[in-house]
């Protein structure tokens, strides 16, 4: 499903407080400086084995958020997982992680945001968890929920129950 992306303030001024916004200060990183779409979900901790295998199935416009523990230890994405996504239809990545590869990251049609770089690797165990809701900057993102992002923030409309 594809989301046309709004700028995050117009949404805020629309929604105001209901709004969910999240306080990272994420980066850019990838192509698409703003971008929007169904939340996905991830849970990992510097293990990228799961990620990974998520990025190579359809994708249809979602925007996976990725809570790795805010860690800058290693790399949750490079431009092997980056390059997956972009040809299997995400719309983008939302990382509380690291990433690595940023230079090939930037010429990816895709919206990635994350808290910085790193050249180390991640490990590869799969360990992590789906689609279960994680909360990154005071804001929680369900899977459905839907996510803008851009320039100035990230933030989040959850769908009615």
């Amino acid at each position: 499903m594809s989301v046309t992306p709004v700028p995050t303030t117009d949404l805020y001024d629309e929604h105001g407080e209901s709004l969910g916004i999240c306080t990272v200060q994420f980066r850019q990183y990838g192509g698409h400086r703003r971008f929007a779409g169904p939340v996905r979900t991830l849970s990992c901790h510097e293990d990228n084995a799961l990620l990974r295998e998520l990025v190579n199935t359809p994708g249809e416009g979602a925007v996976l958020v990725v809570d790795g523990g805010g860690s800058l230890r290693t790399a949750l994405i490079g431009d092997l997982i980056g390059g997956a996504a972009e040809r299997n239809g995400w719309a983008g990545l939302i990382i509380s992680g690291a990433v690595r590869d940023s230079v090939a990251l930037g010429g990816l049609g895709l919206g990635i945001k994350a808290l910085g770089t790193v050249p180390r690797k991640s490990g590869k165990t799969g360990a992590g968890t789906v689609d279960g809701p994680v909360t990154i900057g005071e804001v929680t993102f369900r899977a459905g929920d839907t996510v803008h992002a851009d320039d100035d923030g990230v933030v989040v409309l959850a769908t009615a129950n």
